[in-house]
């Protein structure tokens, strides 16, 4: 009988930041996500980290993904990467990040087009209007 990817308990073990980012699914393969963390864009309990930095449980992880920052608090570390199910048991996202990255989305799809993409490109008569609009 196959074992439930919930029921297993997750490791305490001090594990490498790019491999535990990878495991956590912020990242599709180990070298993006070691990119990610030699670009600035991980930091682990405030201070920017290197893909060597070992992370443990208690830990706490800031990911900018995007337009997107998560926070989260390490729960459990993995040496390789399953299921999504015992991905996300590897951490808990913080409530005030999960706030603002909820905020940030509204804001993003709520954003007016700064032109109607049914209308296309302008006409003759509409970049002479724009041109005087800009001359004023």
């Amino acid at each position: 009988m196959k074992q439930d990817p919930a029921d297993r308990p997750v490791s305490r073990s001090p594990v490498r930041i790019d491999k535990w980012c990878w495991a956590a699914r912020f990242f599709k393969t180990r070298s993006i996500a070691a990119e990610a963390v030699e670009g600035g864009k991980v930091q682990v309990n405030g201070d920017r980290a290197k893909p060597s930095k070992a992370v443990k449980p208690g830990d706490e992880v800031r990911l900018r993904l995007g337009p997107y920052e998560h926070l989260v608090v390490v729960r459990g570390t993995a040496e390789r990467r399953g299921p999504s199910v015992e991905a996300v048991r590897l951490y808990e996202e913080t409530a005030a990040s999960l706030e603002a990255r909820e905020k940030l989305h509204w804001q993003l799809t709520q954003a007016t087009p700064s032109l109607d993409p049914e209308q296309g490109r302008p006409s003759k008569r509409d970049r002479r209007e724009i041109e005087r609009f800009r001359k004023r």
